[in-house]
């Protein structure tokens, strides 16, 4: 019996179907299906009978838990071009879902992050459910969140793509569509008969009203977010010009959150911190693909860096949870070490 393909796609009505098939790796996106992916949504675009496009993870836990970034560690130390290759398409992947003309509509149903978040938060219709969990959690394993995070982060309320940019914070429903990440809430035991509405619509010359008009029809209320309440501590710390003055003010709380807070940052990689802190602010500023320029720029530096393969040894591989960072310390990391990170690359930047 031959196995199912990792990423799986079909056409039912005038609706076609993506379905992330790694259900054992939580759907962990791969090489091999973001090009797959690429290509197919370059077929759709211009396909007269696809009027809308939806993707959905396999199983039961994750829509998406990342990038196969075990992979990317045992590739990138044995000097490899795999993760040039991957990074490569991949971000060209999440240009080509921002940048596409049609419905696009993720089923957000279990754990989103990194890679996941990539090929969802960028779409036009992205969808929490009960079992959603978000997170950007790239600064513990020696990375920056990429897959157009420098684009979306910068544009959640206040401060809050600060936070969840530098400290990796979790998210459930309610606060993923708070933030923006998600933008309706469906209970996942309704997603099958949402996919069935879906998939028989006869679409009118604006599809995207018609899938909106078809998601309200199922949608709830999440409940509060608690971010919400959160929103005016966040937006006092984490407006500071430094990473080094958001932990010295969070210092000064005498406050639960702001205890947990600068513990949580202070386990993370202290270059990545310092390069989170400057791709967000600049991300502000910059279109999306403005945005993924540099981060494609950003990634070419952390592949010929140390500290991802320490995070993802420690993390992922040895599992011991001690990356010995490299600097160690937030004063050590200079702004000209930042500088290089942006700097052009010799060989241009990405073609999107």
């Amino acid at each position: 019996m031959s196995e199912m393909p990792e990423i799986g796609f079909e056409q039912k009505g005038e609706l076609g179907i993506i379905l992330l098939n790694r259900p054992k790796a939580l759907n962990a996106l791969t090489h091999e299906m973001a090009i797959a992916l690429d290509q197919k949504l370059q077929d759709w675009a211009t396909d007269p009978s696809i009027s809308a496009v939806l993707i959905k993870g396999a199983g039961e836990k994750a829509f998406c838990a990342g990038g196969d970034v075990v992979k990317l560690y045992q590739e990138g130390k044995a000097g490899g071009d795999y993760p040039y290759r991957f990074y490569h398409d991949e971000y060209v992947c999440n240009a080509r879902v921002k940048h596409f003309p049609k419905p696009y509509i993720a089923f957000i149903d279990g754990i989103v992050m990194g890679g996941g978040v990539g090929v969802s938060v960028h779409g036009s219709h992205r969808i929490a459910t009960e079992k959603t969990l978000f997170a950007m959690p790239e600064t513990g394993i020696g990375l920056f969140p990429d897959v157009g995070g420098t684009y979306f982060l910068p544009r959640c309320p206040g401060e809050v793509g600060m936070y969840l940019g530098l400290t990796g914070q979790r998210l459930k429903a309610a606060d993923t569509i708070y933030a923006g990440v998600a933008n309706a809430y469906v209970e996942s035991a309704k997603l099958d008969a949402l996919e069935a509405e879906l998939s028989a619509k006869a679409y009118s010359d604006n599809a995207h009203e018609d899938v909106s008009a078809i998601i309200a029809q199922f949608e709830s209320d999440p409940g509060p977010a608690g971010l919400e309440t959160m929103k005016l501590m966040i937006d006092r710390h984490f407006c500071a010009s430094s990473v080094k003055e958001i932990i010295s003010g969070l210092d000064q709380e005498d406050d639960e959150w702001a205890v947990r807070t600068v513990k949580d940052l202070k386990v993370k990689s202290p270059t990545s911190l310092q390069l989170t802190f400057r791709q967000i602010r600049e991300g502000a500023t910059k279109s999306f693909d403005e945005c993924m320029k540099l981060e494609w720029r950003m990634v070419n530096r952390v592949i010929k860096g140390v500290d991802f393969y320490e995070g993802v040894r420690a993390l992922l591989v040895d599992k011991d949870q001690k990356p010995k960072w490299s600097p160690a310390e937030l004063d050590k990391v200079t702004d000209e070490d930042i500088n290089v990170y942006f700097d052009p690359l010799a060989a241009g930047d990405l073609d999107i």
